[in-house]
């Protein structure tokens, strides 16, 4: 039993300095990819192309109507916002029409088409709009996610190299009012958003996030469309997988979108930190596999346990939590400008205990819910009705 308490020991402590090298090397990543802001080089269109921007929604959400007028405010010469639901008896119709009216038909485009392609929701929304897109270059947006003025031209330029394939900008979580929305923040803030760019600056994998991403509608067409995609969990990864497998290029710009929390209960938010996990897994099971290395905080409060809180293990669980939310920090207070999650991050060791179980359940659960339905997630990362 001794050898084995020891061997434990030393097992936690490899993610423990594997997640506080990580922690680290998070921070000069993001601002080697913050520096591209500035590159002279970055191409742009001479004249820009008319664009769609669909904007699936589903039910009344937290600081709804300022997310959607912001699509209709863009600093941008010709543009259709294409707002689309599947239930002519859905509560936020109203303020679709409301928004419409304040803009106009000649801007704002609503949808309602009840469609089951699939068991992805979002996906029958957008299949139900896409007869009603008017341009050939496409936008993304998710239906809680702010679009400041310059957000059009900004995900657009890159599509002037015929090369590029599809294009996505960084998000950030906002507007969190209780402890597990401000839990939700952080899951975004001080982790998602610092892997991807660390993924993105070493090349070590690809992704493709689709609630803001932008393409050409020919790419869409070759891939298969939209109704090609309709089983799929995590449709923009696979999305992205299908357009650079055709040898087109992905872009991620260095911009943030501003993504609305929006939890009234507990069980709500940790239904969705599962459920993320699980489309993580199901995108990318090795990467997501291998992230448990990256895991200091609860790994050395594991190792502290071990040693019955003794002075090492207490050192241990301490150095770690400090390196963790001085990188995190360093991170959101200079790269993303993000006060909010600043007077959150006390709450950082403990968002990443919960991460590591909810990290292992995402491991045990087969089935997974998507807006009150539940389904059985395949190991190709495929929905089936569960019957």
């Amino acid at each position: 039993m001794h050898f084995l308490l020891f061997f434990l020991q030393w097992i936690f402590l490899v993610p423990v300095i594997g997640g506080s090298v990580f922690s680290v090397l998070c921070v000069a990543a993001f601002f080697l990819f913050k520096a591209r802001l500035s590159d002279p080089s970055r191409k742009s269109f001479k004249q820009w192309p008319p664009v769609t921007v669909l904007k699936p929604v589903c039910g009344l959400e937290k600081n709804q109507r300022a997310n959607l007028r912001s699509a209709c405010m863009q600093d941008y010469p010709d543009y259709q916002v294409l707002f689309s639901a599947q239930d002519p008896n859905d509560p936020v119709i109203p303020l679709l029409e409301e928004i419409r009216e304040e803009f106009g038909s000649g801007r704002v485009t609503i949808v309602v088409e009840s469609l089951n392609v699939g068991p992805n929701g979002k996906i029958n929304n957008l299949i139900g709009a896409y007869p009603h897109v008017r341009n050939d270059v496409i936008v993304i947006s998710d239906s809680d996610v702010y679009l400041r003025p310059d957000y059009l031209k900004t995900i657009i330029a890159p599509l002037s190299d015929p090369e590029v394939g599809y294009v996505c900008t960084l998000y950030k979580t906002v507007s969190a009012d209780n402890w597990f929305e401000k839990m939700e923040l952080l899951t975004f803030n001080a982790d998602f958003t610092p892997s991807l760019v660390f993924a993105q600056v070493t090349g070590a994998s690809r992704f493709c996030l689709g609630a803001s991403l932008a393409f050409r509608r020919s790419s869409l067409e070759e891939i298969g469309g939209f109704e090609s995609l309709s089983d799929y969990l995590v449709e923009d990864y696979e999305i992205g997988r299908r357009i650079w497998s055709s040898g087109k290029k992905p872009a991620l710009v260095p911009y943030f979108v501003e993504i609305t929390v929006d939890f009234s209960r507990f069980m709500q938010w940790w239904n969705h930190q599962v459920y993320w996990d699980q489309n993580t897994r199901a995108a990318q099971p090795a990467g997501f596999f291998a992230s448990v290395l990256t895991r200091s905080v609860p790994f050395a409060f594991l190792f502290a346990l071990l040693r019955l809180c003794d002075v090492v293990g207490l050192e241990v669980f301490v150095v770690a939590i400090a390196i963790r939310i001085a990188a995190s920090g360093a991170i959101m207070f200079l790269g993303m400008r993000d006060r909010e999650g600043l007077k959150s991050i006390p709450l950082l060791p403990l968002r990443d205990i919960a991460a590591l179980v909810s990290w292992f359940l995402s491991f045990t659960k087969r089935t997974v819910v998507w807006r009150g339905a539940e389904f059985i997630l395949t190991r190709e990362g495929r929905l089936m009705p569960k019957k």
